[in-house]
């Protein structure tokens, strides 16, 4: 799953928990959006370093 859906996911349980007055639930769509955004950030971050090393790999083809 998406970084983006796993955070609309827990959203939702946030939600539902705190209308149903149910902690777990509430607690758990918590934890699901801070997944999600531990997941966003790797993501963003192996980008970033793929992005580096094709840039790399530009520039030594460049010399050759």
């Amino acid at each position: 799953m998406s970084a983006e859906t796993d955070d609309a996911k827990g959203r939702v349980k946030e939600a539902a928990g705190a209308l149903s007055g149910d902690k777990d639930l509430k607690q758990e769509g918590k934890a699901d959006q801070a997944g999600a955004k531990v997941k966003n950030f790797a993501e963003n971050a192996k980008d970033k370093v793929e992005d580096a090393v094709d840039s790399l790999k530009e520039h030594m083809h460049r010399k050759d």
